[in-house]
């Protein structure tokens, strides 16, 4: 059957994680662009404060406090939608944690809360979603990462969940496309993004972790997002350097893990004093969507605009092929990536 997804501003959106970073960024350009939405997370004040910005503004929004952790809570998220709006069309599996740290030095029970919160989340969450979608239709979007398909040193059990979530997600995908069921379900895969992700995240390191560039502005995972609630599509990087990074693990896998034992492990330590709360077992703060890399992010990434708009692809997949060849030659990242603006000249471009 022919998956046909609505147009945004006739669906009701479900978003986990809806309290900071992408999550909300998502939640308020949906709300503005006419979608109802549904907004999950654990912190409640995080939560009503951004509905009731919602509302303000001539929205129509909806919380529900919930860990995605747990299965009955991700079912109460459902219940809210179908109870209050008569359904939903699109889910978004959002909600995610960190841990930072040797793997070594990583106590199991966090590895687990991680995996409850990271993997069962989007299994609970997608379930769900799919049980209500596949005899209306709508699309399902699981939020997965760089490290889906390229692991990184000092993020093992992160590394390991997205790749779970790849998995998942691709299996469940070919199963409802089987049977019929008119679902989209896309991956979405990030690379690093101005987000409060390193202030939230667990740490076991001996200061704060920090991304390694190019990092990009929430609106571009925003952007991908929800193209993907109104278009099918299988995959969707968002960056740039998240797609490249992909491309020298899948083709170059020694050249990566080289790269990474020499870049990442150095450049993930920031020198600064290490955050003393987090959001691993309890609710992190919530209500802010940018990180501290003001000045930093790329507002908006060539790759990830030619992916939606398929005609100028080819051109930016050339490119990509360069920067492959560039990056293996041992040229930074950075420069490899050409045509993403970067904010570093105007701190007014970072959103």
């Amino acid at each position: 059957m022919k998956v046909k997804l609505k147009k945004l501003r006739q669906q009701v959106i479900v978003i986990t994680g809806a309290s900071s970073g992408i999550g909300l960024a998502t939640a308020r350009r949906a709300a503005k662009m006419g979608a109802r939405v549904v907004a999950a997370a654990r912190n409640e004040s995080a939560l009503r404060e951004i509905v009731e910005q919602i509302r303000s503004a001539g929205g129509d929004a909806r919380y529900v406090v919930a860990d995605v952790g747990r299965e009955n809570d991700v079912r109460r998220i459902a219940a809210e939608a179908v109870g209050h709006y008569g359904g939903f069309d699109t889910w978004v599996n959002d909600a995610g944690v960190s841990i930072y740290g040797q793997i070594l030095d990583v106590p199991i029970e966090d590895a687990r809360k991680l995996f409850e919160t990271n993997f069962w989340g989007v299994v609970y969450g997608s379930i769900a979603a799919a049980q209500h979608l596949r005899d209306r239709g709508g699309a399902l979007i699981n939020l997965g990462s760089e490290v889906s398909d390229t692991a990184v040193p000092l993020q093992g059990f992160y590394s390991a969940s997205k790749h779970a979530i790849k998995g998942f997600t691709d299996s469940l995908r070919m199963e409802l496309e089987e049977c019929g069921a008119p679902v989209s379900v896309t991956l979405i895969k990030p690379g690093p993004i101005n987000t409060p992700w390193t202030q939230h995240a667990k740490s076991y390191m001996v200061d704060k972790p920090t991304h390694i560039p190019p990092v990009y502005d929430t609106e571009v995972v925003v952007d991908t997002i929800l193209h993907a609630a109104e278009n099918p599509v299988r995959d969707m990087y968002a960056g740039g350097g998240s797609k490249l990074m992909s491309t020298l693990g899948k083709y170059a896998p020694r050249a990566a893990d080289k790269y990474m034992e020499k870049k990442m492990i150095s450049g993930t330590h920031s020198g600064e004093p290490r955050m003393e709360s987090d959001n691993l077992h309890t609710p992190g703060y919530g209500g802010e969507v940018d990180g501290d890399y003001e000045g930093m992010s790329r507002r908006t990434s060539l790759y990830t605009t030619a992916t939606m708009h398929p005609i100028i692809a080819g051109a930016v997949g050339l490119g990509a092929v360069l920067a492959l060849g560039a990056l293996t030659g041992k040229l930074p990242i950075a420069a490899t990536i050409a045509g993403e603006k970067t904010s570093e000249s105007s701190s007014q471009e970072t959103r």
